[in-house]
């Protein structure tokens, strides 16, 4: 039986992403080259202003408008439709910013449930679905807790919580511990290592040099490029593959 090869989860070639026009245009992403294979932990670094925000939104499918190939998980985004898109973004990519972006009228439960809406399942549902992955964090006391009565931890892993309740296979997180202390910051990171440990593949765009050590391999960009691309020393994760994770996993509390 001939060998079935699995398509990297994102392969980009020959990448640019411009701005400004005539003699004001720059090169947000200059020309980079990127291969990421299913279940890596990858850390981006660089300077503020050398793309590595561009890129992540390039990859999460939020910016259109490059040049260059990108292949998400072996099809060209260029043969996939808005339609098809949105529907990726909303149940493959699970999307944590460093401001958090809750919708403050709503509670925490609610904010959670919010994805679920997209795939057309019922209110009740939905909320029974988010209050079972709210438990996995701990946050179940705090279901219909504004998200102004929250500290920053809570509010980031109210987040996260969001970002996986659609069960997606890539994290892509942008400073995610950026407004937290050190103890939140370090609950944050445990919490996306053992998503790591599961399977998922996540990549964080990070300034703090040693959230680098939860990651399997380390890039750093500057001007538009990729300057350095590092595997990590840490020993390799085993995958645990289960259908629904998030909800039978055991989590560090606050």
């Amino acid at each position: 039986m001939a060998d079935v090869t699995i398509p990297p989860v994102i392969h980009l070639r020959g990448l640019e992403k411009r701005f400004g026009i005539g003699d004001a245009e720059h090169s947000a992403i200059d020309h980079i080259n990127l291969t990421i294979k299913k279940g890596e932990f990858v850390a981006i670094m660089g300077p503020s202003g050398c793309g590595k925000t561009t890129l992540l939104n390039i990859l999460g499918l939020l910016d259109r408008s490059f040049d260059g190939d990108y292949e998400l998980d072996g099809q060209s985004v260029d043969t996939i439709s808005k339609r098809k898109q949105a529907r990726i973004r909303s149940q493959q990519i699970g999307f944590v910013f460093q401001n958090f972006n809750l919708v403050p009228r709503l509670s925490v439960i609610e904010n959670v449930a919010l994805p679920l809406i997209y795939k057309g399942i019922i209110r009740t549902k939905r909320l029974k679905i988010a209050s079972e992955i709210l438990r996995n964090f701990h946050l179940n006391e705090r279901e219909y807790y504004m998200p102004h009565q929250l500290s920053g931890g809570q509010t980031q892993r109210v987040a996260i919580a969001r970002a996986l309740v659609n069960e997606p296979s890539i994290i892509l997180a942008d400073e995610p511990t950026g407004n937290l202390d050190s103890r939140a910051s370090h609950i944050i990171m445990e919490e996306l290592s053992d998503l790591h440990k599961r399977g998922n593949t996540i990549i964080m765009v990070t300034h703090n040099p040693r959230l680098t050590t939860y990651a399997s391999r380390v890039i750093t960009m500057l001007d538009g490029r990729i300057d350095t691309d590092t595997k990590s020393h840490i020993a390799p994760q085993k995958n645990r593959r289960h259908k629904k994770p998030v909800r039978k996993t055991k989590r560090n509390k606050k």
